[in-house]
């Protein structure tokens, strides 16, 4: 349920609701509005006293909550969070891109995408480390030597880290190199992988599982947020249908969807949501269009030779004039791109 505070309550009086929460067995999650605070009650609410809660000094009302999910939910956290990564905010007014390769694959190609992206205009660079693959026998990443070369890019471009974490174990060391976790959308359901992002308060980004439903999407997101980490940005990269047309079917229903039911940035990777290069550019133009707070994106040098995913990667001049038409598609929803970072020094 939602205990609504009055716009006068005290911070005495906030606290004492929060510690009679807690004190019922139940968690208390603030959020603090412009004019007034929701504390959001998780938990077994059926034995709740909601009575002795409406009577409470400070309180305005309390309102169940119909969703399965709470703290993802709308209902919740009414306004829009925002999640700041390196100084660029997801949720604002602003679209935000974040592109690099599949795979760290070598010194040489990483960097080479990280200068490219950010002469683009990328705001941050992706990179998988750690890649779940469907064999066994392709490509699994290089692991830790992986995120040593994704923090020397980002020490030259300035460019924020998004790589991907695969399990518990992998989190605190993702963290001790990169700005933003990763949870892949074969790990969407992976509980104690949400448990330990949760835990580590670190930004997530939470990728939707390829069978999933929206609602469980949020329910994902809902493990990461009962930490009291605030910081998760959801992405759309499509799902598997009986299309066979391209890689999986891009549910742009979902932008609209999500940006209803929850609070929460979404974002859209247009890469993995069709598989093939030549239609990345036409999905991302319609996800800005559909109100996406941002794109991410596979770029590589020399996709033909790449080692993961090279048939949807697109090549650096590719990237460079996708990241023009976006700008064009958020000016006409009212919106604009992020600012670029400053050039780099000679």
């Amino acid at each position: 349920m939602m205990i609504v505070m009055r716009a006068d309550a005290t911070q005495r009086e906030i606290k004492t609701i929060v510690d009679r929460v807690q004190d019922c067995g139940a968690q208390a999650h603030l959020s603090e509005g412009q004019e007034r605070t929701i504390i959001g009650v998780v938990g077994d609410v059926r034995s709740l006293p909601r009575d002795e809660f409406v009577r409470m000094p400070g309180v305005d009302r309390v309102i169940p909550i119909s969703r399965p999910y709470k703290l993802a939910s709308r209902e919740f956290h009414p306004w829009n969070s925002e999640v700041s990564l390196d100084g660029i905010r997801f949720g604002g007014p602003e679209v935000v891109v974040i592109a690099g390769p599949c795979s760290v694959e070598d010194r040489g190609q990483l960097l080479e995408t990280a200068y490219a992206v950010r002469e683009a205009g990328a705001h941050a660079l992706r990179g998988g480390a750690y890649k779940p693959r469907t064999s066994p026998y392709t490509f699994q990443g290089l692991g830790e030597e992986g995120l040593e070369l994704l923090a020397e890019a980002r020490a030259a471009t300035g460019l924020a880290v998004v790589t991907e974490a695969m399990s518990p174990a992998q989190v605190p060391v993702v963290t001790r190199y990169a700005d933003m976790i990763q949870i892949g959308a074969r790990n969407m359901q992976n509980y104690a992988l949400l448990h330990a992002v949760g835990e580590s308060q670190f930004p997530a980004l939470l990728k939707r599982g390829l069978s999933a439903t929206v609602d469980e999407l949020l329910m994902a997101a809902e493990y990461i947020l009962s930490h009291g980490n605030q910081n998760v940005v959801l992405c759309e990269r499509g799902i598997r249908t009986f299309e066979t047309a391209t890689r999986n079917t891009t549910d742009i229903n979902a932008i609209p969807v999500l940006k209803t039911l929850t609070h929460l940035p979404v974002i859209l990777d247009p890469s993995h949501s069709t598989g093939h290069w030549e239609y990345v550019e036409a999905i991302a133009r319609a996800a800005v269009a559909a109100g996406a707070d941002g794109l991410i994106i596979e770029v590589h040098p020399q996709p033909e030779i790449a080692l993961s995913d090279g048939g949807q990667s697109l090549k650096p001049e590719r990237f460079a004039a996708l990241v023009r038409q976006v700008a064009a598609i958020a000016e006409a929803v009212g919106r604009s791109m992020a600012p670029a970072k400053a050039p780099l020094a000679n």
